[in-house]
């Protein structure tokens, strides 16, 4: 089920991709999957938190969500300072957080994830494996190869500007990483 604020944009993808898919108000959406991924401005997650807290509480949630000041203003400082994965846990209490699909730019996931060969790496972080497991199922079945870099603790390297943005080999990212710890 997609939703944005603009549901109308929302339906007609719906429509292109047919099937089970569907479009609804964001409620909708997070009362309707079993795994949320939330990609908003990361100003809109405290409001988004409210609205959605009783229904995320206790499911995987994959946040996308990236601090930036430039766009968001002060919270994007709170969260770049406190860390990305500890201020989305924050701001999304209840739910069973992963960090991923934030260190490669969007627009450049559909064209890496139909590459042939080596797969490129999406590192992720997160506290619960649980969600950890289906999170990185849901990467593998896009085309990526999940790199489980450590606890949300290390979210807060999982934004643009740092080591492990861009495109990298999972050993690339693990190389990374542990020089980050």
């Amino acid at each position: 089920m997609f939703s944005s604020l603009d549901l109308e944009h929302d339906k007609a993808l719906a429509a292109r991709l047919g099937g089970k898919a569907r479009a609804g108000t964001p409620r909708e959406a997070a009362a309707f999957g079993e795994v949320v991924l939330i990609a908003v401005p990361y100003s809109a997650l405290p409001q988004l938190g409210r609205d959605l807290a009783n229904l995320i509480k206790g499911k995987p949630v994959l946040d996308t969500c990236n601090p930036i000041p430039g766009r968001d203003g002060e919270i994007a400082t709170w969260a770049r300072e406190k860390g990305a994965g500890l201020a989305s846990a924050e701001l999304l209490p209840g739910a069973r957080l992963v960090r991923a699909f934030n260190a490669i730019g969007y627009a450049r996931l559909p064209e890496i994830g139909k590459r042939q060969g080596e797969r490129i790496g999406m590192p992720m972080a997160g506290d619960d494996p649980g969600a950890i497991k289906v999170a990185s199922r849901l990467v593998r079945e896009i085309g990526f190869e999940p790199v489980v870099i450590g606890p949300l603790v290390m979210g807060r390297y999982l934004i643009p500007g740092t080591p492990l943005a861009g495109e990298h080999t999972p050993e690339q990212i693990q190389q990374i990483a542990a020089g980050l710890k």
